[in-house]
């Protein structure tokens, strides 16, 4: 029998594990990929998202587990699975998935592509004219990078880069050295593309590609010279990609990251995926250099590293086989006076990314830079990309003598590298740099422009669920809330005083602020609702979010089921809770919309007795997001904003019949059966937001 924690008042069958929940959410992505009613070319980048999400799972989740199995934990989890016990059953889903997924791409995505004069080459294939041309592109392109290594007492095993392309090459004969043949390592340079495009002259297609992995099998046999090959197989490692910085030995956290970065690509290996083709002996080889068991090996028919197709969509210029292209909207407030300044004096405003335009964000920036009476801005960095437009402004303003103070998340994963440089170039111009509070990744999304005007200085405040980055609001659904009340902007300012400086935490009037009131008050707001049901009136809550994880959250939504409150959740991805499990969760459902863009934005719904509590932001219900990370829940004071939040991120959702899965009392999802009356969140708000083009 499981032992509960103090917090835990239910069994462990009442939660779900969270990498199988991840896992689960993978095959509704993969789902889209199958899906004939989705254009061809985004299929195939479906198909590409799940390949990389997957990746991310085992350098961080499945690497997790492995250290936590290697340390010799028992301690099983809330859903009551042991470190073991959960490897085994993730690591046995994973192969089925990825066995789907290649099974997909194969007899489903590349004949459709195929079908529609999209090829890709196989060596077997090969015309003589095609041969010709791949051979001279491989003594010109390829050839002068390649490195081989033999394997012998004074050649050890390479390291091998996390997720670079690799290929064992079985020898025979002797080499000058009189050597006898054995096994080599050749890496596939990372300068060189690993999809490239056949001239249309020997295809007869306008788009013929090639594998650089095929033209490197073919073409082996030339890095050995005098010997013969008998196999060669590609093959590619996932590491353990996860930062450890030491709090008790760290002096200066940029310096200590700028040391830890280059080892990520050499960290423990997780997994082994290897062509189907490759020999038992050479498979066992290549798993005892990485010291991993049969379990981690993936025989896969096909190329090993599906994420490479992704550039495909983006060649190929066949509009028919794409979604179709849209043009952000504008709200009618800022479309007749682009003074934000001016706007925002008078009312709130509500962005609703992608449909509406990311640029008044920009514009936010762009103004107080060129403004004589902004005197300072200050901005929370978590992913913004190095070539942002948004950092091009803060330095222009840092240039015209402006205060500018920007929190960098230097430990936004797989985005450090990015963060470092970004904080250099604002240092350069004398912005003040602040790395947060270490043990805490700031990931709340705020913008603050300080103006002087007539009575005094007045504060412009930006508050998102999504991050600071241009490129990404064309994909992800988030808010961004614009507004000059001066009560909101106290508390931001009050967060960016206690991020840069050093004191207590003051007390907040709008905001819920983790790690110190979000949770407690996200409790108190569910508790509410229980209260109200169990006294006889109605409770009511709806969230949409990501991830739902953390206990005493579920626990209590439990509670609030019990007591007759209504609750949908609608959670793209992770979800332990169970829903419509008798006398625990009947009043309880769980939805999942799976589309065109990333479902990001995450919203908090409480009746309150009538009144209509809506918060929006950045956090999720997890561990993380409420004890380990700094971030901000904000309400929507404007009834009229208020209002549409509840249309455009909630309704809208939880009438969806044809993106929408449901989760059953068993935690599987199931996706919505088809309706004479088809409705779909994702299209209404493009047709509502997006002007035609």
């Amino acid at each position: 029998m499981t032992t509960l924690s103090p917090l835990q008042h239910h069994s462990a069958e009442h939660f779900i594990n969270r990498e199988l929940s991840t896992l689960a959410f993978n095959r509704r992505v993969l789902a889209q990929v199958a899906d004939q009613g989705v254009p061809l070319l985004e299929r195939l980048r479906f198909l590409c998202i799940v390949s990389s999400n997957l990746d991310e799972f085992f350098e961080i989740r499945v690497a997790g587990i492995k250290e936590q199995i290697k340390l010799g934990s028992h301690a099983c989890s809330a859903d009551g699975l042991s470190p073991l016990e959960a490897f085994r059953r993730v690591t046995r889903e994973a192969h089925a998935l990825i066995g789907e997924q290649y099974r997909l791409l194969n007899e489903v995505i590349l004949p459709a592509l195929a079908a529609q004069d999209i090829r890709f080459y196989k060596r077997a294939t090969w015309t003589p004219e095609q041969e010709d041309w791949i051979r001279e592109f491989f003594f010109r392109e390829v050839m002068p990078l390649l490195t081989p290594i033999g394997l012998d007492p004074a050649h050890p095993f390479p390291r091998v880069l996390n997720k670079s392309l690799n290929f064992a090459v079985e020898l025979e004969g002797r080499d000058a050295f009189g050597r006898a043949g054995g096994a080599a390592i050749v890496q596939a340079p990372r300068a060189l593309p690993r999809v490239i495009q056949l001239p249309k002259e020997i295809t007869g297609v306008e788009y013929g590609f090639v594998f650089l992995s095929s033209i490197l099998h073919r073409h082996v046999g030339e890095l050995f010279a005098g010997m013969s090959v008998s196999g060669c197989y590609q093959f590619r490692v996932t590491r353990n990609s996860d930062l450890w910085v030491d709090d008790e030995e760290i002096k200066n956290l940029r310096t200590a990251l700028q040391g830890e970065l280059p080892q990520r690509h050499f960290g423990d290996a997780v997994r082994l995926e290897v062509a189907d083709n490759c020999s038992q002996v050479m498979a066992e080889f290549l798993c005892q250099q990485f010291n991993l068991g049969r379990e981690d090996l993936f025989r896969v028919p096909g190329i090993v590293n599906l994420v490479r197709l992704m550039s495909i969509p983006d060649r190929v210029d066949r509009a028919d086989l794409k979604y179709r292209p849209f043009q952000p909207g504008l709200p009618k407030a800022l479309a007749k006076n682009r003074h934000l300044f001016h706007t925002l004096r008078s009312q709130d405003v509500l962005l609703h990314h992608p449909f509406q335009s990311f640029t008044p964000v920009i514009e936010m920036i762009e103004q107080a830079a060129d403004d004589p009476q902004v005197v300072a801005i200050k901005m929370t960095v978590y992913r913004t990309g190095t070539d942002s437009v948004l950092l091009e402004h803060l330095v222009r303003a840092a240039r015209a003598g402006k205060e500018v103070t920007v929190v960098v998340e230097l430990m936004a994963r797989f985005d450090e590298e990015a963060n470092l440089k970004i904080a250099a170039q604002l240092e350069e111009v004398g912005a003040h740099v602040i790395y947060g509070v270490f043990g805490y990744k700031t990931h709340a999304k705020m913008l603050m422009v300080l103006r002087r005007e007539e009575g005094g200085y007045r504060r412009y405040v930006h508050l998102g669920t999504g991050n600071y980055h241009p490129r990404t609001t064309r994909f992800y659904t988030d808010f961004g809330l614009l507004t000059s009340n001066q009560e909101v902007a106290a508390d931001v300012n009050e967060v960016f005083k206690q991020l840069t400086g050093l004191g207590n935490a003051g007390q907040l009037k709008h905001l819920w602020q983790a790690p110190f009131t979000l949770h407690q008050n996200m409790l108190a707001a569910v508790r509410a609702e229980t209260a109200a049901a169990k006294s006889g009136g109605k409770g009511q809550i709806i969230a949409k979010m990501n991830s739902l994880m953390e206990p005493e959250i579920i626990e209590a939504l439990y509670e609030a089921s019990q007591a007759g409150v209504e609750i949908d959740l609608i959670v793209r991805g992770v979800c332990a809770l169970r829903p419509g499990v008798k006398g625990l969760s009947e009043n309880i459902r769980v939805r999942s919309v799976i589309g065109r863009f990333l479902e990001h934005h995450r919203i908090f719904y409480f009746l309150a007795g009538g009144e209509e509590k809506v918060y929006l932001g950045s956090a999720d219900w997890m561990e993380r997001n409420f004890f380990r990370r700094i971030e901000i829940i904000f309400p929507v004071l404007d009834a009229r904003l208020k209002r549409r939040v509840i249309k455009e991120g909630l309704r809208l959702y939880l009438h969806d019949n044809s993106q929408a899965w449901e989760m059953d009392d068993t935690g599987e999802f199931r996706i919505l059966p088809s309706r004479r009356v088809r409705a779909c969140a994702q299209e209404a708000l493009l047709a509502a937001l997006s002007p035609d083009d």
